[in-house]
Formats: structure tokens, sequence, C-alpha cells
């Protein structure tokens, strides 16, 4: 157990957040394949009517975590239902027998980290738990490509001598706000940026917060359990120096929704040829602006489902463990993207190319 943890008798908690697709349950899945000896038990809030990164990680087979360990949070963005939602799940995992060493906490890509590090502060959790530390993991490989690369200071300047141009992009500022919460940030898949292009990557995120918390570099989401627990930060105590974007508006009037996000399931039946399937999604994915595609097909023939995951035109798949005795096999993708997707559209093609 961390210092500040053990000098409080309390349960660290890492929150690890992230942009969508930037390596967070291949993060989790070594970590707990690797937990050094640590009982887990690991939070997931997942964006979408599918679970699919509590079926990704229950299908790890780590000691450290049981699936009894494994809590999802399926009722949407966890920063808007930490009192519905997010207290009572950590109410009841505290009133366990069997209590977890630590607590890892996997927010969806389109979360705001800094309510649910304000929610550790609430009497029944501040007495036993503590946030040890957020963890926020950035693809860079999307940076170096100029995801995040718009020129502020131009846009700034813009702003002061024209009232009426419009407010940055909310992906824009989820993004900052993901690295403002941070106290240690990931550099993920930095095998598929060269050097010069990890130096650009290194300044943008840089740039992009006030606060100046440490920077590693990462590939296939592999960072020591070391690393990752024990940074004993008690981040909850330095909320305040950790406003998002919505925290300052919100003290000017301002609401905050996530409309600007939409997500839907599609189900499809077999996918008798899977690499002929993933190169014909690529165009709809590209024609439609899809940001996020994830889930499982079926493949006849195959003991095994074959995972999807698709960030922009990158599409990964593999086969990620047996179907369950009793399960209805099935392909089943989350779609996610920017509000008022073309769900009908998207959903005919999809189909059209399975």
């Amino acid at each position: 157990m961390n210092q500040h943890a053990a000098d409080h008798g309390k349960i660290p908690a890492t929150v690890i957040t992230g942009f969508l697709g930037a390596g967070k349950t291949t993060l989790i899945r070594n970590l707990l394949q690797n937990a050094e000896g640590r009982r887990i038990a690991l939070i997931i809030n997942e964006f979408g009517d599918l679970g699919v990164d509590g079926d990704v990680l229950k299908g790890c087979g780590a000691e450290a975590c049981s699936e009894d360990d494994i809590i999802e949070l399926t009722n949407g963005c966890i920063c808007c239902t930490v009192a519905d939602d997010f207290i009572p799940t950590m109410t009841k995992l505290l009133e366990r027998d069997r209590r977890p060493d630590h607590i890892v906490i996997e927010t969806s890509g389109l979360a705001l980290p800094q309510p649910l590090i304000a929610a550790f502060n609430w009497p029944d959790i501040r007495t036993q738990v503590t946030v040890d530390g957020v963890v926020t993991v950035v693809d860079s490989a999307a940076v170096a490509a100029g995801r995040f690369a718009d020129d502020h200071d131009k846009v700034d300047a813009l702003r002061a001598e024209d009232d009426t141009l419009d407010h940055e992009s909310p992906i824009e500022e989820l993004f900052e706000d993901q690295l403002t919460a941070a106290d240690l940030i990931i550099l993920n898949k930095a095998d598929l940026v060269d050097e010069a292009g990890l130096r650009s990557v290194r300044d943008e995120v840089a740039a992009r917060t006030a606060r100046k918390p440490a920077m590693i570099e990462a590939r296939n989401g592999d960072v020591a359990a070391a690393i990752l627990l024990g940074l004993g930060v008690g981040t909850e105590d330095d909320i305040a120096n950790r406003k998002s974007h919505h925290e300052l508006e919100h003290e000017n009037g301002e609401e905050h929704d996530h409309d600007e996000f939409d997500s839907f399931v599609v189900e499809l039946g077999q996918i008798a040829d899977p690499a002929a399937f993933v190169e014909r999604l690529k165009p709809v994915i590209a024609a439609h602006d899809i940001l996020r595609l994830k889930g499982f097909a079926d493949v006849p023939g195959k003991p095994m489902r074959l995972l999807v995951q698709a960030v922009g035109a990158r599409v990964d798949t593999y086969f990620d463990r047996p179907w369950a005795p009793g399960e209805a096999r099935g392909t089943r993708l989350v779609v996610i993207g920017l509000h008022d997707l073309d769900e009908a559209a998207i959903r005919g093609a999809i189909a059209a190319v399975a």
C-alpha cells in the first residue's frame, strides 16, 4: 500500500482516463496480469449499451481480479451519475467482507475526470478510500497525426478580435480536461511514431495543460504496476487546482451535457471473412466520421469470439476467449460518434459490408 494510503488507513484508488481508443483497456489488462500479489477491484464505466471492455477484462484470466471484483457502470457517463451510480457502487464494494487492496477505475473515453475525483471527498468514501493518482492515457499516433493539433494561439487571437467566434470543440476540451486532471500521462502507442513525432507529441500534450504531471512513453499499454500504482498523491485534496472546462463554464451558469456524442449497437449475423469485413468497414468509418467502433464478431467454425476495436481508420482484431457454454453467439458492435450521426445510414452500411 502506498504511503499516503498507509498514513490514513485508506484503500488506494487509481483513476485511469483517456480519450477514445487510447488504450486504457489494454493497459488495465496488462496491470491485472502483473498485479504483484495485489487484490484489485475494477470499476468500468462503459459508454454505450454493450459492456465490451468488461467482457474483455473478464476473459483475461488474471488471478488478481476475479469476475466478482469487476463492476460495470453502464447507466451513462460516470461524471454525470456520481450520486446515483458511482457512490452506491463504492459503498457496496467497501461493505464486502474481503475488501480489495487497490481499486482501479476505468472511465469512459467521454468522461470528465474531475467530478469523479471530487466524489472521493464524499463523507462515506473519504474516510475509507483515497485517490492514489489519476493516469491519463494518450494515443500518441492520433496526436502525431494532428487529431488535436489546432493552433490555439491563432484561435485565441481571432476570438479576441471577433466575439461571434464559437468555443473550441468539446472533443478538444475533453482532451485537455483529461490532461489537466492527470498525475501521470502515458503516451501510449509510442511504437507507431518516430522519434521526431514523439517529441512533437510531448510538446503538444505539455502545451495542453498548465499543470506539469509526469509523462512516460508506452507500447501496447505495457507499464509496470510499480509505476501505475503507489503514486500516493491523494488527488482528491488537490481537486481545486484541476478545474475542467465544464467547471469553469459552470461557474458562469452554463450547463453541461454529453449531447455532442451518440452511441448505438449494431447486431449482425456471422462474419465469414473477418479480414474482408475489416477492409470494407474502414471506408464506412471514414465516410460517417465514426470516432470509435468496438465489439465482438461471430466467425463460423471458430470456437472463440473475434474482438473488433476500431479507432478512426485503424481496426484491430483478435480472438479473445472461447464462447461460454450457453452464451448466444452473435456479432455486436458499439458505434460511437459525434451528435447527429446518421444511425440508419450507418446501420445499413455496416450490414452491407458484413
